[in-house]
């Protein structure tokens, strides 16, 4: 293989400089290909935490991290997934009030990821072969029909395998996401329902 210079230029005296745009995000349609909005893991690694750490070290990490989900990994294996909400949220003090709290005292501090975060059977999971073919808006209707925060994304390697892929998240979504405000009007409604009322992220 060969290679040559790239050709070079000269500017005049001065040259206006591009503006930054870190951590500035593009707002979306619903015609859009899927994958703008999936967080993939060939890309960016995820942040992730053990299902025995104390719940307040899994929010630390996500506030050194700037993130506000984590998977929840045994060894090399995703078991759950765990939000900033389910930390913040009413999940610890259902816990220690519930049947489910075997600690001696049940108190805050014996709360760990693995008491609160939503196992990986509970999430609805999608095929990322599936995921490329598909537009936004088929995400968003997911999003509806599910009434969950979080799709994961799988896919399938050349030896049967399945891996987790990425992540796509409603709440990047809706506040990303450009619609005509009868969408949004209809969106409102549903979204303020009990069950969706609980669900942030």
């Amino acid at each position: 293989m060969s290679f040559r210079p790239v050709a070079t230029h000269v500017e005049g005296v001065s040259v206006a400089v591009s503006p930054c745009r870190i951590g500035e995000e593009s707002s979306l349609v619903e015609d859009e290909p899927a994958l703008t909005v999936m967080v993939d893991f060939h890309r960016v690694c995820p942040v992730t935490v053990e299902p025995g750490q104390h719940i307040d070290v899994a929010l630390h990490i996500m506030m050194d991290a700037r993130v506000r989900t984590l998977l929840v990994m045994a060894e090399d294996h995703m078991v759950g997934l765990i939000t900033s909400y389910d930390i913040e949220g009413p999940k610890p003090l259902q816990f220690l009030n519930g049947a489910d709290c075997i600690h001696q005292k049940c108190r805050h501090e014996d709360v760990e990821v693995a008491d609160i975060m939503t196992p990986v059977g509970a999430l609805p999971t999608l095929r990322f072969e599936d995921v490329e073919k598909a537009r936004l808006g088929d995400i968003v209707e997911t999003f509806r029909e599910t009434r969950r925060t979080h799709l994961l994304v799988t896919d399938q390697q050349d030896d049967g395998r399945m891996l987790v892929r990425g992540l796509i998240s409603r709440t990047e979504i809706e506040r990303r996401l450009v619609m005509s405000s009868a969408h949004v009007s209809a969106a409102r409604i549903e979204l303020e329902s009990p069950v969706f009322s609980r669900l942030t992220t």
